[in-house]
């Protein structure tokens, strides 16, 4: 409780819960004197029992006899004020402490670092500005888990506030500096397939990537630079992609100008969520070496249109070429496309797997 908020609130309650005491012992005594005055043989417990159902305003029969006393009924009613206001207060506190609890930003945050502990395979967005409120929309509309790393609430504020699926899915944003590995890994960097290295600023995106390749290799560092000169250096500390956004608009300006209809084309991919995508699968391992054209390269929710494999991009492969474990298809795909051709290649290569384990061994 070293919230001051938290603390007021708690001596608040603590002070009406008191005065909700008093006002018992004092209208016991009360009620038991005027009962007395009267000739009346109320009990010690008669007496808090009309308070209480004052107080509580049960509105039962009267325990102690007040008809005909005018001091006694004022005194009820001073009971009634003093009792019903106390609890009225008690309840607002107990109430506001409750809510002022669960939205403590510690305790938001410790959750939310619960959440991402059982995270794998999520991508980690160090920046959730302009170019990263990007790529978290897009990681979204694909079914990506992801989460992003942003030091300014106003900035997570602003992306949550600006979103338009009405906030069915929410972003898990860690307000902090991703430039620490601490931060990194609070992110679940060591279960992550993918580091999205992209603040306003080339020097922390440089950082970031050197960390995040020192902290867990495996994961894949994608790194937004402005200077030219920052690509080597990005380069060198790790980052497996380097993306210029500037170099990118530029590109994507001439082709509005230029190529109008394809320009369009691909803007209507990007920005419709049920639209298809350029995706890459893998060729998982037990695959046994065939012919791609042994495959559906089309499908309703997908359109094979090259491949990758030994670093080489072969477009619009031939029916013959030999696919193998490790070799990238590169398709146009939905989500539900890209997942339908991933679980084609894993049916695949587990019947290849069954069709050895049953061959006969010569």
């Amino acid at each position: 409780m070293s919230n001051p908020t938290h603390r007021a609130l708690l001596n608040s309650l603590l002070l009406a819960a008191g005065a909700l005491v008093v006002v018992h012992i004092v209208g016991t005594v009360g009620f038991l004197v005027f009962d007395a005055s009267r000739g009346g043989r109320a009990s010690a417990f008669d007496a808090f029992y009309m308070t209480f159902i004052t107080v509580a305003t049960i509105g039962y029969a009267e325990t102690i006899d007040l008809s005909g006393s005018m001091p006694g009924r004022l005194f009820n009613v001073g009971i009634a004020i003093c009792g019903i206001g106390a609890v009225w207060v008690m309840f607002s506190n107990f109430t506001a402490l409750l809510l002022a609890r669960a939205m403590d930003p510690a305790r938001m945050r410790a959750r939310l670092l619960k959440e991402v502990k059982r995270m794998q395979g999520h991508y980690i967005i160090c920046g959730l500005g302009r170019i990263g409120a990007g790529v978290a929309h897009e990681l979204e509309a694909t079914g990506h888990a992801c989460v992003a790393i942003e030091p300014l609430q106003a900035t997570a504020d602003a992306y949550h506030q600006n979103r338009d699926d009405g906030g069915k899915a929410r972003l898990r944003v860690i307000i902090d500096d991703a430039t620490d590995d601490q931060v990194l890994l609070a992110a679940g960097l060591e279960h992550a397939a993918g580091v999205f290295a992209v603040t306003g600023d080339d020097s922390k995106n440089v950082l970031i990537s050197l960390s995040a390749k020192q902290l867990n290799p495996k994961a894949r560092v994608v790194a937004r630079v402005h200077a030219v000169a920052n690509v080597a250096k990005c380069r060198r500390a790790g980052a497996d992609e380097i993306v210029s956004p500037d170099f990118s608009g530029a590109l994507r300006l001439a082709g509005a100008m230029l190529q109008p209809q394809a320009a369009g084309f691909m803007d209507e991919l990007l920005h419709r969520g049920d639209a298809m995508r350029v995706v890459d699968v893998l060729v998982p391992d037990g695959f046994q070496m065939r012919p791609i054209g042994d495959l559906p390269l089309r499908g309703r929710e997908y359109l094979v249109v090259g491949l990758r494999s030994q670093g080489r991009l072969q477009v619009n492969p031939e029916p013959d070429m030999l696919l193998s474990p490790g070799t990238a298809l590169i398709a146009m795909a939905t989500p539900t496309g890209a997942a339908e051709l991933r679980r084609l290649l894993l049916r695949a290569a587990a019947d290849d797997a069954e069709a050895a384990a049953t061959a006969p061994r010569s």
